[in-house]
């Protein structure tokens, strides 16, 4: 590995700086669909390669889009007019060794397995259908696999910061708030696909938020009315008492609404999410590896949702940018701020990238010189241990959106 690039930071932390663009976009969201059931699917694909061969094989499942279907939503309850469809892509192996891999019988369990366990009011067998365009890939990355020390596949950059804004924590916070199942069971009607943005101004925060309203628990458009009021109370409340810093906090909720249009001026659904008629989803769309969507900050364009876990830097070198970042971070009181990045050069070993880089902001009366090495330990002990960090990667044990 070449040197470790270390430096001090010449702008501000993200909470001294003036203004933040932050978004967020909830489990139910077509694009955070689209990443999540390209990632059950590497992991099942990364589970049946254990079992069967004793090893992982060459697949990137990072190629998805999910085409809206039809719905009718009404009060009292629509009606799903046509499935929505997942299309599956892009390689995986289906032979090894004599040993043949059910991969598109897998890619379709997995799809519908993750919709059942997530969107309370998708029924797979109704309303999705899986279109398999997994193929086989080509000989030179295929035969990475083969190798006897794991290799990066591609050249790529991953990069990774520590720790949150407040903003950033309350908009990730807002949706979890949202989508969890004490506040389901106070408001049912309202779906999982939950998106937020958030825009701060100085010590002022502002939030714009969609809540998918499932029609069938509305009796009439007052109810609607009445229940969307509700549910910015409660947000409101559980985000107020989580303010540190920020002296306001103000928000919308399903800004689009327009009484005077009867229903037509309301968020209603008949499944929960947009992907029943609204809008389609793809991979690499929405939340980064944090779960976040950080306009202010650096990010890779990397899609790791779906990718290889032992080879493709495009998932492992962000993962584990951000996992570095954090514990830079927790191991260096000094620094107030951290970004890490990490570029690969295909063909090169994991933990051996092309190149490192850190940059930190200090306290006052800190300098580089103090972090120094601390930084480093971290640093060379977080890439020699890269194996351990790929299978965890491998068993799904770290969310990617």
């Amino acid at each position: 590995m070449k040197a470790i690039q270390i430096s001090e930071a010449t702008s501000l932390p993200m909470s001294r700086r003036p203004y933040e663009y932050v978004e967020r976009k909830g489990i139910g969201h077509p694009d955070t669909i689209c990443d999540s059931i390209m990632e059950s699917i590497a992991v099942a694909l990364a589970s049946t390669y254990m079992q069967t061969v004793g090893r992982i094989l060459h697949y990137n499942i990072d190629k998805g889009l999910l085409v809206a279907g039809r719905t009718k939503p009404e009060l009292g309850g629509g009606k799903v007019l046509e499935p929505m469809r997942i299309i599956v892509g892009d390689r995986a192996t289906r032979s090894y060794d004599g040993h043949e891999i059910a991969i598109g019988e897998i890619a379709e369990a997995s799809a519908r397995d993750w919709l059942k366990k997530h969107l309370r009011f998708v029924e797979p067998s109704e309303h999705l259908v899986v279109q398999n365009e997994l193929r086989e890939g080509s000989a030179e990355l295929t035969g990475i696999f083969s190798r006897e020390k794991m290799i990066a596949n591609d050249t790529s950059v991953g990069v990774g910061f520590a720790p949150l804004s407040e903003t950033e924590s309350l908009v990730l916070s807002a949706e979890r708030f949202l989508n969890s199942t004490n506040f389901k069971q106070d408001f049912p009607e309202t779906g999982e696909d939950v998106k937020i943005m958030g825009i701060r101004s100085g010590r002022a925060l502002q939030l714009t938020v969609a809540v998918a309203i499932v029609d069938r628990f509305l009796v009439d458009e007052a109810t609607y009315w009445h229940r969307k009021e509700a549910v910015k109370r409660s947000l409101a409340e559980n985000l107020e008492s989580k303010l540190d810093d920020l002296d306001s906090l103000q928000m919308e909720i399903n800004a689009l609404d327009d009484p005077s249009r009867g229903s037509d001026g309301m968020y209603l659904t008949v499944l929960g999410t947009s992907a029943e008629s609204a809008d389609g989803g793809q991979v690499g769309r929405g939340n980064r590896v944090n779960g976040l969507i950080s306009l202010s900050r650096p990010m890779t364009m990397e899609a790791a949702a779906g990718k290889n876990p032992v080879s493709h830097v495009g998932k492992v070198y962000n993962l584990l940018a951000h996992q570095l970042a954090e514990q830079i971070y927790q191991a260096a009181d000094a620094i107030e701020e951290v970004q890490v990045w990490l570029c690969s050069r295909i063909g090169q070993a994991l933990d051996d990238p092309w190149s490192v880089s850190v940059e930190f902001t200090l306290a006052d009366d800190a300098t580089v010189g103090d972090v120094e090495d601390v930084v480093r330990r971290v640093v060379e002990r977080g890439l020699s241990e890269v194996n351990q960090f790929t299978q965890r990667l491998t068993r799904g044990e770290l969310p990617v959106c």
